[in-house]
């Protein structure tokens, strides 16, 4: 399967993109007449001729519309152009001079008798929330049953933020963008109000990303898969990495396994489980493939990992809250091998986040979910625009990458690099989900991949063996889904 483009492109980036186009020449106006044509292509895919009516703004998202209309019609639709009447600038001029049928006030009557609305009102550029009639004609929009075909973001929504202006946004069935996605694109809420996001190319030269440089990604193949771990035909286990998983006490063992199972299964060489004295019988009865290793303490856990063959620890799935955990967090960080700090590593340090950040460094991976992000990073994710400003923030303020969990999951490098993934099920919001997560990583860490394309890639690895389970997926169920997901992975890579 043909990915799309994986870049993700801001507003600004995107008015430097169409400025690249203009100065190699590809007029504006071309790129909407390409844009409008990619409306309309779109919509031929999926409706037959039926009562239209194109919602036209004044400015460039309008003038799309407009030429949609345009084309719409002139293929024998039954199209109606409503807008608010403010004379259109620019090159939407252009194109609103070419429109010769009906015109209407911008109101919820001009919906009556639509069975297709085309949502060209605004664009990703808005900054203030819709008012007056755009407003009440959204409003009616969306109790309407006409299908909703937006352009480029459904009117009110932030492109760059994925927030609805003022709470009150559009929503669409399909929304067709171009070049490359947007932010709203991908970020809840946005990702919801934009429905089914097709992306089409209207003549923007592709080396307009040298001038735009983006730094966010949707996460998948195209970012990692290069750097993806293949078994090595004259390798052997050990030239696999060895992960070793942190246990909690004897009463809350289960997550390490849950993660060893993850990090073996996604193909470490070997795995152990580092348990404290009163968690080895519990771990040794359920363990096979997976080794046990006693160690009482953080000098024990030191002494443990003075074996530099641990090159990948995963520690914090149910070792429970506090100074103990927060010691052996410590030991961890100090040996030199790579490290996947999750749930209770990440709590024990909420009495002093500045204590965890100073001693971590690029090999590390922070994997909160949104109550562990607030401990460590109070009021970032509130006071921050979108998750991808909160999540580049944090990994740059911790020295390390930082994996914000969510059904928009955001994983950032400190060099500034952002993932988002799109592919996580709701029924993946399961009890020890996130343990098998911290695994997956650990594995992929302990075969030498690169932290952030590391987290990047058990992230998607996640989501997709939770889509390939499907509903009534338990965490167990995880690690098993991923023998045909990598062989499908190596074949596609």
């Amino acid at each position: 399967m043909i990915e799309a483009p994986h870049e993700i492109i801001t507003n600004a980036g995107m008015y430097a993109a169409d400025r690249y186009a203009a100065e190699h020449g590809v007029p504006t106006l071309t790129l909407m007449e390409q844009a409008g044509r990619a409306v309309a292509d779109e919509i031929y895919k999926h409706w037959r001729p039926r009562r239209t009516v194109v919602l036209c703004g004044p400015g460039n998202n309008g003038g799309d519309g407009y030429v949609a209309a345009r084309y719409l019609k002139q293929s024998g639709w039954a199209v109606s152009v409503a807008t608010e009447g403010a004379a259109p600038e620019g090159d939407a001029a252009q194109v609103a001079a070419r429109w010769d049928g009906p015109v209407l006030p911008l109101s919820p009557e001009a919906l009556d008798g639509a069975e297709l609305v085309v949502d060209a009102l605004y664009g990703a550029g808005l900054s203030r929330p819709l008012e007056g009639a755009a407003y009440s004609t959204i409003a009616a929009l969306n109790d309407h049953p006409a299908e909703v075909v937006a352009v480029d973001v459904p009117s009110g929504l932030s492109g760059d933020t994925g927030k609805a202006l003022g709470g009150f946004c559009a929503v669409a069935d399909t929304t067709v963008t171009f070049f490359r996605r947007k932010p709203a694109h991908v970020l809840m809420p946005g990702r919801i109000a934009c429905g089914n996001v097709v992306l089409a190319q209207i003549g923007i030269p592709e080396d307009a990303l040298t001038a735009v440089r983006p730094s966010i990604f949707v996460n998948g193949k195209l970012l990692w898969g290069r750097a993806f771990p293949r078994p090595d035909p004259l390798g052997h286990k050990y030239s696999r990495g060895h992960a070793l998983v942190v246990s909690g006490p004897a009463h809350a063992t289960g997550a390490a396994r849950l993660a060893a199972r993850g990090a073996l299964r996604i193909g470490a060489g070997l795995v152990s489980v580092a348990s404290p004295p009163d968690s080895v019988a519990m771990n040794a009865a359920h363990l096979t493939a997976i080794m046990v290793k006693p160690f009482d303490g953080a000098e024990g856990l030191k002494a443990l990992l003075s074996d530099r063959r641990f090159n990948a620890v995963a520690i914090g799935p149910g070792c429970g809250a506090g100074a103990a955990t927060r010691e052996l967090v410590g030991a961890v960080l100090a040996s030199g091998a790579s490290a996947v700090l999750d749930a209770d590593a990440l709590t024990s340090f909420a009495v002093d986040p500045a204590a965890l950040f100073a001693r971590l460094d690029a090999m590390a991976v922070l994997t909160p979910h949104e109550g562990e992000f607030e401990r460590l990073f109070p009021g970032l994710l509130e006071r921050s625009p979108s998750r991808i400003e909160a999540v580049r923030e944090a990994a740059a303020a911790a020295h390390c990458v930082v994996l914000l969990k969510g059904p928009d999951t955001a994983i950032a490098a400190p060099d500034g690099r952002v993932a988002i993934s799109t592919n996580a099920p709701p029924w993946l919001a399961t009890a020890g989900a996130g343990d098998v997560l911290a695994g997956f990583i650990a594995g992929l860490l302990a075969q030498h991949m690169e932290p952030f394309l590391a987290a990047a890639a058990g992230v998607w690895l996640h989501g997709l063996a939770a889509t390939e389970f499907g509903p009534g997926l338990i965490a167990e169920d995880l690690p098993e889904q991923l023998p045909a997901l990598l062989r499908r992975v190596y074949e596609e890579i």
